[in-house]
């Protein structure tokens, strides 16, 4: 059968010909109704393909570069010094394709002014003293491990007493909106909040190191995790996640692969990690990422028990259905 001739009219008045399928895709696509099938394996992969790819920061290699930009960078010059870990396969705020973390520092004496926003913050607190962060009013003091949040829309400053810089991880969950453009940034018009300091002890966005690794001691096995929660059992927030592991001197946690992405910092000790079947060595002050759908599991060096502390996008992808692990019961999906 002869194929069909069809003609309609151009946008520019002239009648264009629809005799075959390259045609049927050139008119359609300047008609902004752009084929599917040509994308159909793009769109619809038969797995996870992320953009980020694994990869570890060195600490001791960046550290000297934050520092100096504390003597470098005035006060007034930066809002926040903070070196964004950027994915090494993607340009934009991004760690892995939906989390975002930087290392961020301040100088003695020194405050980051007070703002809020949208976005949801963690603040893992890596070395220093005498540093402190006010969020909403509460000026809660910076200890080596410590895990503060900054919820979404509570106005916050940093400060920094004594000598030495104060650096810790920030972790933010940026990369959601690029699909949701609804972020955005209020200033307040004094450098600090009005705060008041508080016992860090009683609270709730406070999570002292020194109680969390008592509670990984306390559990068995050679590796251990435990989540960062809400006192009623729910995640710190609605989009990030984060915990900590212990792994025993020549342990190794077992193998994951699942449809989270997350970013892990080395608290205590060295090992190294197999991601997607390659060895990625780290030690204590390094960062490192694991995209979606990598396969990984981390091993401790024979000299020390590792500490590990993570954030991930667990909370929002559990919340959207999107969270699935490898030999996950398929039957099991409704919900």
């Amino acid at each position: 059968m002869a194929a069909m001739r069809t003609e309609i009219q151009a946008v520019n008045g002239a009648k264009t010909t629809i005799d075959t399928v390259e045609t049927l895709i050139k008119g359609a696509s300047e008609a902004y109704a752009v084929p599917l099938w040509p994308q159909m394996v793009k769109l619809s992969p038969p797995e996870p393909n992320p953009k980020c790819v694994p990869y570890v920061w060195d600490y001791e290699r960046i550290k000297p570069y934050l520092v100096r930009a504390g003597e470098l960078v005035q006060e007034k010059d930066a809002e926040r010094r903070v070196l964004m870990l950027v994915n090494p396969a993607r340009e934009g705020p991004y760690t892995t394709d939906t989390v975002y973390a930087g290392l961020q520092l301040v100088m003695p004496n020194e405050t980051a002014p007070a703002h809020r926003h949208v976005a949801f913050a963690m603040r893992f607190i890596i070395e220093g003293n005498g540093g402190f962060t006010a969020v909403h009013g509460k000026r809660i003091a910076m200890n080596r491990g410590d895990m503060i949040l900054t919820p979404t829309w509570n106005w916050h400053d940093h400060g920094k007493d004594g000598s030495g810089p104060m650096i810790w991880l920030d972790a933010l969950d940026l990369p959601s909106f690029i699909h949701f453009p609804v972020h955005f940034v209020e200033h307040y018009d004094k450098p600090r909040y009005p705060a008041e300091d508080i016992d860090t002890s009683q609270s709730p966005i406070v999570f002292p190191w020194i109680k969390m690794q008592e509670q990984l001691d306390e559990m068995e096995g050679g590796w251990v995790s435990r989540e960062y929660l809400k006192a009623d059992g729910s995640y710190v927030s609605k989009t990030l996640g984060s915990s900590a592991e212990r792994i025993n001197r020549g342990a190794s946690s077992p193998p994951v692969r699942e449809t989270a992405s997350s970013v892990y910092h080395v608290i205590v000790g060295s090992g190294y990690s197999e991601i997607g079947g390659k060895k990625y060595e780290w030690r204590i002050g390094d960062t490192f990422c694991i995209p979606s759908w990598y396969k990984y599991q981390h091993f401790a060096g024979s000299s020390e028990t590792v500490y590990l502390y993570r954030f991930d996008d667990k909370p929002m992808i559990k919340a959207l259905g999107f969270y699935r692990w490898e030999g996950m019961d398929t039957e099991t999906l409704v919900t």
